[in-house]
């Protein structure tokens, strides 16, 4: 089975959340339909960034790291680097002791 750690932003403020599912489509289906009860103040959400797994282990590993201080500024390095170049207009923001995530199919990164 595959895994992914994804990355949401909200279309609504920008923020982001970080997470890991095995099902994309759905999972996002689910957070925008507001069963996420944190999330549900901010829809939309798309996905902005994802990173794919083998295992789980190895995905909730990731989802760990990504959602620490240094795993955060990775993923606003990143996501800025890539808004830099294909979307300057865009913003986004990673509130300081939240969580964080998003997803983009041009940031993927096959693990």
């Amino acid at each position: 089975m595959t895994y992914y750690v994804y990355v949401l932003k909200s279309e609504l403020n920008g923020i982001l959340y970080i997470g890991f599912t095995s099902d994309l489509e759905r999972r996002l289906k689910e957070h925008n339909s507001g069963k996420t009860k944190s999330l549900k103040p901010y829809l939309p959400y798309k996905i902005v960034y994802t990173e794919q797994f083998d295992t789980r282990e190895k995905a909730v590993n990731r989802e760990k790291y990504l959602k620490s201080g240094i795993g955060r500024e990775f993923i606003k390095n990143t996501l800025k680097k890539y808004i830099e170049l294909f979307n300057p207009l865009d913003k986004f923001r990673i509130p300081a002791g939240r969580q964080a995530s998003g997803l983009n199919p041009f940031m993927s990164i096959p693990k």
